[in-house]
Parts: C-alpha cells; structure tokens; sequence
C-alpha cells in the first residue's frame, strides 16, 4: 500500500539550490516518487511511498524554517501512481504570471468543507467557480458549478474580465483540485473588483475527505497515474492517452478511434498537437 501525499504553503525560501540536492538525496534515499516543486514564494509537492518514509520526508520539510505548518492530504492506493522523483526550481509554485498577488501575505477568506456543503444543502444563494482546466472539469465538477473555460491557468485573469458583472456584489465560492490556485485566483479576483470571494479550503481532495461526494457530480483529475479519483478518494476506471494526455472516461476508451498508447478521439486528427501536449506535461 502506497502513502499518497499532496500539500503546498506559501512561504518565503531561500537557499534553494542547497534545499533541492538535500530533498534529491533524501528521496531517493527513500524511495519515495512524485514532484518537489521549489520556489522563493514557497513549496508545492505531489509525493507517494511507504508511510515511514512519507514521515521522513515531512520531518525534513518542517524543520526548513518557514515551512513547519506544512500538513499534506492523504489517500491510498494499491500501487505508486508516479513514474520518477523529481525537485524542481521554479519561479513560481503555481504558474500565474501576475505581479503583486502574494499569499504568504494575502489570500481570500477561506471556507471549510463542512461550512461549503452546509450552504449548498440549505441553498444558500452563491456561484461555484471552477478555476481548474476544462480537461479536468470535464470529469467532475460541483453541480451546478461555473467553469472558468481555460486551458491554462495562465489564462484566469482573461476568464475574469467575462464574468457577469452583477458577480462582483455577490458570493463567489471558488475552488481546485487541492486550493493552490485558488490561493492566487482569489486574491486577483479582489484586485478586480469581486467584493464577497470565499476560496473551499483544500480545494475538492479536502471536500471529498470531510464530506464525501454530495453536491459533486463525477470525479475528480489528479496529476498523476491514477488519473482521477472518486469521492472515497479511490481510483476509478478512467485512463489517460499516451499521445494528448486527456482524461477519459470507461465509456471513451470503449471508442474504436482510442488506440491504447496511441490515439484517441480528442487527438486522433490532431497528431502534432498531441505530441507537443505530452512533451509539456511529462
């Protein structure tokens, strides 16, 4: 049984190069599998392996100063959903490309699950903006929920400026897989005008741990070889194409033009494009 760990937190690094060989040299050490993404605003990892080695790993992080709050969701699975170990420096720990939103400092005021799906079972009066990609909305969303309709999350601040404007005077619950880009999503959407933003606070994984599946429809996309989850935080049937990386669905791969490490139908006419959207997201 494999430990599957994700958690960010904004925090002021430095020292970083020094940081990525000490966590290079203790994952490995370990055998431990997933991606350390390194940055001065802070830390965001994906990471699986046995329990005691996941313990090891934490103590090291939490003894970095700035990071001893960090505390990771969990899930199960039968077998590691990740092909290598990778530490990555980058300029950002969620790719935003807007100055001045900092969340070490600023974020959205923050609701729990529980208080989320208290209001959705009163009906409170409120919109559910999805700010992830539409090739994971596609396999699940909140009900009745409004997708930001991006491909990137680069593109958001495009996808704010089409929003209804009445929006900007009412409540707005936002949320992600996990509430890291809800962390940047939010505080833009204030800069822009949006006056009652809330952020779900450790995004769906968080929901589906406190709450189960109410009020979701579907399942959730991880970034990694399980693909998705359901609302019991178990591995479902859906697959990923080798060529294009879109998640598909028991009835999609069932599809003649789904060719098993291939093709399949979103990039069956589209080979280049396909190509080019592996190489990104390997």
């Amino acid at each position: 049984m494999f430990v599957n760990i994700s958690t960010y937190l904004f925090a002021p690094l430095s020292g970083l190069p020094e940081l990525r060989v000490q966590l290079r040299t203790i994952c490995r050490a370990a055998e431990l599998k997933g991606t350390i993404m390194l940055s001065p605003e802070g830390i965001n990892l994906f990471v699986a392996g046995t329990q005691g080695n996941i313990d090891l790993l934490l103590s090291h992080l939490r003894a970095v100063p700035g990071l001893q709050n960090l505390t990771p969701k969990v899930s199960l699975s039968d077998a590691q959903p990740f092909r290598r170990m990778l530490v990555k420096l980058k300029k950002e720990i969620i790719a935003f490309g807007v100055e001045g939103i900092d969340p070490a400092k600023r974020t959205s005021k923050k609701l729990s699950a529980k208080v989320l799906k208290q209001w959705l079972d009163e009906g409170k009066p409120l919109t559910l903006l999805d700010t992830r990609n539409d090739y994971e909305i596609r396999m699940g969303t909140f009900r009745g929920a409004v997708p930001a309709g991006i491909s990137h999350f680069r593109h958001f601040p495009g996808a704010v400026e089409k929003l209804p404007a009445n929006l900007k005077h009412e409540p707005v619950v936002m949320f992600c897989t996990g509430g890291i880009r809800c962390e940047k999503a939010g505080p833009y959407m204030e800069r822009e005008g949006f006056q009652n933003i809330f952020q779900l606070d450790g995004g769906i994984l968080k929901y589906f741990e406190e709450c189960g599946g109410a009020h979701y429809e579907g399942e959730c996309f991880v970034f990694d070889r399980r693909v998705c989850v359901d609302s019991a935080l178990q591995e479902t049937g859906s697959a990923s194409c080798f060529a294009c990386q879109m998640p598909l669905t028991p009835q999609e791969q069932k599809d003649a033009r789904y060719v098993k490490g291939i093709s399949c139908p979103f990039c069956i006419d589209q080979p280049t494009v396909a190509n080019d959207s592996r190489s990104q997201l390997d």
